[in-house]
């Protein structure tokens, strides 16, 4: 097939002949710069609030992102099924693109917060069309052989994110860190153009709006919840309670919905399979296993060892290293043999030894320490991980591809978006307590101010050194005192990072007896385009 057989309008996804490597590695390029996307802005969030004045609106920067990207998955992955991925992904990129550009022209906070939700419309095609348009590509047997290369890209983003957000900030400005995405989407909007294939089938579907928006509705005051609980008010005061329990009743309400609706945003009968169930719950806790590590060891590393913000980025390469060897070994394993249980019970005890050794750390451990405790870690997840996503897709036929993967991206996602403050709050609310045991009587006057603050807020070069200026007004006393502080800020640190990662182990323990519960069906080969005439079941 020649390329230009991309104007021929096809009944099904697939892609073949020599344009399935242009549309590979479109693929790659989307996978790297919206996951890039993500460092980089995490990088240069203090000089934006620092600039924008809107340290109350920090999270919800994060927060309509995430929002938005999750609700659109599974919009996206049902209508591709249909129309094929192109349209959908040329709309991501399109409205992606559009959201980088405005949050670089922000100038509030509140604007800044309305560009990343438009961007995050955007991201919810980058989240489903790239690992549906590998599932036209490769047949799961095929796929396993991949993986390497798809997590490769994955933790190379990971790993230089940091380092490109730093150098971004400090040297142009915190704009360019948005801007910086358009060069990459013109190019992965030219190779969608030409690699993916136009598609019409017979099927007809229709967006369940009025979930979407109850989704939305019993999201929002939850999220609220989890970012505010421990901070600006207690776990048990009524704001708290009335906007967790309004979101569950409302949560609720859509639960009952989708078994309802005629075509629903994420399809009940997806879960009568016990693989996508099993799968899903893994996911959720394979991924809360390594929340900690991948969005607080660089803080750790920062506050306790000391490594500026730029280096302690670098400290997640072993871990990212990790995750390459772990999927290529763990794929070429399961392209061989056609099967993944054995691999998925020697992942998960993996990850529960990495997680076990990070529960030593303290505030006199080195880095090549915790570089060794990374690399176990990133072994376990690195298999783990693209082993779950390619069991689910290959235990569906291929017609459902897109409706099975952005379902299953939905979930996680959602996993993804309540992990992030209830850490937060876990870590803050720890921090706070041990800081005020530990902060000598001199400066007792000090506790509820820095025990109210965010402990990353006290990391930053300008906190430093704007807290420094004041002590240094009482001369050699006042330089005591502060390295007292200091001190008391990084034990406090530990202490809280130690509870993360005990929290860590916990679902990491829950993570290797899980893999017991996940059922087999042996990978398919090219049949798998072909379909089965048992599948029309389903």
């Amino acid at each position: 097939m020649t390329l230009s057989a991309t104007y021929e309008v096809q009944r099904t996804n697939q892609i073949v002949g020599p344009r399935k490597w242009w549309a590979f590695a479109t693929v790659l390029l989307t996978m790297f710069f919206s996951s890039l996307d993500q460092t980089v802005v995490s990088t240069a969030m203090p000089t934006i609030i620092s600039d924008l004045h809107g340290l109350n609106l920090y999270t919800w920067v994060f927060t309509a992102y995430m929002i938005t990207s999750s609700i659109t998955v599974p919009i996206y992955g049902k209508l591709s099924d249909v129309f094929g991925r192109k349209p959908f992904y040329l709309f991501g990129l399109v409205m992606f693109g559009i959201g980088s550009a405005i949050s670089g022209q922000a100038h509030t906070m509140m604007e800044l917060v309305w560009a990343r939700a438009v961007q995050g419309i955007g991201a919810g095609a980058m989240m489903s069309m790239p690992r549906a348009t590998v599932g036209d590509i490769f047949s799961p047997k095929e796929r396993a052989r991949w993986m390497g290369v798809m997590m490769a890209v994955f933790g190379l983003s990971s790993i230089v994110g940091p380092a490109i957000g730093g150098w971004i900030t400090d040297d142009w400005s915190w704009r360019w860190v948005f801007y910086v995405n358009l060069p990459f989407v013109v190019i992965a909007l030219l190779g969608v153009a030409v690699a993916l294939p136009k598609v019409r089938t017979k099927d007809q579907v229709k967006v369940d709006w009025q979930g979407a928006a109850m989704l939305t509705v019993g999201l929002v005051p939850i999220l609220l919840a989890l970012t505010w609980a421990g901070s600006k008010y207690a776990w048990a005061s009524p704001q708290i309670i009335g906007m967790l329990a309004g979101g569950v009743a409302v949560l609720a309400a859509f639960v009952v919905w989708e078994t309802r609706a005629q075509d629903p945003l994420v399809a009940p009968w997806l879960f009568r399979n016990r693989i996508f169930t099993t799968s899903l719950i893994l996911q959720l806790l394979v991924g809360m296993a390594m929340f900690g590590s991948l969005m607080y060891l660089p803080i750790f590393v920062q506050g306790v060892i000391g490594l500026n913000a730029q280096n302690s980025g670098w400290i997640m390469t072993p871990m990212m290293g990790g995750f390459m060897v772990g999927s290529m070994v763990s794929g070429q394993v399961m392209s061989k043999t056609g099967r993944y249980r054995h691999v998925a019970w020697l992942s998960g005890a993996v990850i529960v030894v990495g997680s076990g050794l990070l529960n030593r750390i303290d505030v006199h451990t080195s880095w090549p320490t915790i570089m060794v405790d990374m690399v176990v870690l990133g072994l376990g997840i690195g298999a783990l991980m693209p082993l779950m996503n390619m069991a689910v897709q290959n235990a569906f036929p291929y017609r459902v591809m897109g409706t099975v993967n952005a379902s299953q991206q939905f979930v996680s996602s959602l996993g993804g978006v309540i992990a992030s403050p209830v850490f937060g709050s876990v870590l803050n609310r720890a921090f706070a307590h041990k800081l005020g045991v530990l902060l000598p009587p001199g400066l007792a006057a000090m506790k509820s101010k820095l025990g109210s603050l965010n402990p990353q807020a006290l990391l930053t070069a300008q906190a430093q050194k704007a807290i420094a200026a004041q002590f240094s007004r009482f001369g050699a006393a006042g330089e005591a005192l502060y390295h007292q502080l200091m001190q008391a800020v990084k034990l406090s640190l530990t202490f809280g990072i130690q509870r993360l990662f005990l929290v860590g182990l916990v679902f990491s323990v829950l993570t290797f007896i899980g893999t017991f519960f996940l059922p087999e069906v042996k990978l398919k080969g090219d049949e798998y385009f072909r379909g089965e005439p048992e599948e029309d079941a389903v």
